[in-house]
């Protein structure tokens, strides 16, 4: 009931999420009798330098967002004053409803610069006010999707966990960013509340502060495993190695009753610090009790540790992975590429857009995708279609499982079909092939001389 609320409370205040030039524009159409249907593009000119593809993600909460989008009183309120506003306006945006089309890449999906992920049809003031909405939605998770499948594939298997939303931007970021880390591979997250919201499963161990606050570190293990006998244990307050040697005369002390999981390095040389601490549990017949290593972590330190074969077994990632450190941003676009049955698009140096309704196909060859052809909306190319219905008439339809772990799996499967090399984490060539139809090409040429003319 709480998360119904919730939810509610966010989709009703979403309307004012906008730019100010958006709603001018809104009453300039209104005014103007502007009302003809418009096709906007959502698309990432560039990928980051580091990336080598990204995931699409986001895109279930936006469509829940957008089929209930109202201008409640109050923000009509507010919007009567502002200079922008008139009654006649106003009167317009408190009936506002969207009723257009979405098609889009599904959550999970793999995809390139300049594809078209979304695609937006509606009459042009509907379509013009979300964008600021999708921008911030789709590319967001997108973003953090991307990031946590790199986390993933550096771990070479162990389990990764969300440890981020204390330093996420804010508390958005850190919800849908756990999200976005589960669909990129990630197994749980310490956000508790991201676990009650989106179902996921939820881990954690202890902090340093309750070592610190008994009366020693022997003390410490001990009450917090009475406590929790199942745990996982911080050895690295004061000295890792003799933090590991307690836990074994805990272990000793405890006999059949000791139950402990793990035991987690939050600082130092990991690699150096984990073969240690294996040896010395091995040694004392603890081979079952893992190892958690956090502090610092991001995918390139990972892939360090994991390539020389440091014995980590889980790996508890923040900072970098919840504001995606080294690429904090997306080039990402949402673009007018058709009104009232003619093409649209940008002529600007270094932001080009194509023009038109459009559609996506990937060409695979013995399961493995080898390219990407944009074509025009309607065209028929060999391969699979990658932009799919999940909005008509201002309404979802169930394209796509809502349900994360099916999103988790699909995204899982997508990025085993790419070729292997993209999955590297430096930049690799040769570049995925990512080309447009004779047709899209010939219509994008004609829309050029027209503008030109």
């Amino acid at each position: 009931m709480r998360q119904s609320q919730q939810r509610k409370r966010s989709v009703s205040s979403s309307a004012l999420f906008t730019d100010l030039y958006e709603l001018a524009m809104l009453r300039a159409y209104f005014e103007l009798g502007m009302e003809a249907q418009a096709t906007f593009s959502l698309f990432v000119r560039k990928l980051p330098p580091q990336r080598n593809f990204l995931i699409a993600a986001g895109l279930n909460e936006l469509l829940e967002t957008i089929e209930n989008l109202r201008f409640e009183p109050q923000q009509i309120d507010y919007l009567a004053s502002l200079e922008i506003s008139t009654k006649p306006f106003l009167d317009w945006l408190a009936g506002f409803r969207f009723s257009g089309d979405i098609d889009a890449m599904p959550e999970g999906a793999p995809f390139f610069e300049n594809e078209p992920i979304m695609e937006v049809v509606a009459p042009i003031a509907e379509a013009q006010l979300i964008e600021t909405l999708v921008l911030n939605q789709i590319g967001l998770q997108t973003m953090l999707a991307s990031k946590a499948a790199r986390v993933v594939d550096a771990a070479r298997g162990r389990s990764v966990v969300d440890f981020g939303a204390r330093r996420a931007q804010g508390i958005d970021a850190a919800m849908n960013g756990a999200r976005a880390f589960y669909i990129g591979g990630v197994e749980s997250t310490s956000n508790v509340a991201a676990g009650e919201r989106y179902g996921l499963p939820v881990a954690g161990t202890m902090a340093h502060s309750f070592v610190e606050a008994c009366a020693s570190e022997m003390d410490a293990f001990r009450s917090f495993s009475e406590v929790f006998p199942d745990t996982t244990l911080l050895i690295d307050t004061y000295d890792a190695i003799e933090g590991v040697k307690k836990v074994v005369a805990l272990a000793k002390e405890r006999g059949t009753d000791f139950n402990i999981r793990a035991v987690r390095l939050d600082s130092g040389d990991l690699d150096m610090l984990s073969r240690e601490a294996r040896r010395i549990l091995d040694e004392a017949g603890l081979s079952d009790v893992q190892i958690v290593a956090s502090g610092g972590l991001d995918e390139t330190r990972i892939d360090a540790l994991t390539s020389r074969g440091a014995p980590i077994d889980i790996f508890g990632v923040g900072t970098d992975m919840a504001v995606s450190s080294d690429a904090p941003a997306l080039d990402i676009a949402y673009k007018l590429t058709e009104y009232a049955g003619e093409g649209r698009m940008k002529l600007s140096a270094g932001k080009r857009s194509l023009p038109g309704r459009k559609q996506v196909f990937r060409e695979y060859r013995d399961g493995v995708a080898v390219r990407d052809v944009i074509a025009r909306h309607g065209e028929t190319l060999p391969g699979v279609l990658l932009l799919e219905p999940f909005m008509r008439s201002g309404r979802r339809i169930a394209t796509q499982s809502s349900d994360l772990q099916h999103i988790r799996d699909y995204a899982k499967a997508q990025l085993a079909a790419l070729p292997p090399h993209l999955r590297m984490l430096r930049p690799q060539e040769p570049r995925y092939e990512v080309a447009i139809s004779d047709a899209l090409a010939l219509y994008e040429r004609e829309i050029r001389e027209r503008l030109i003319d």
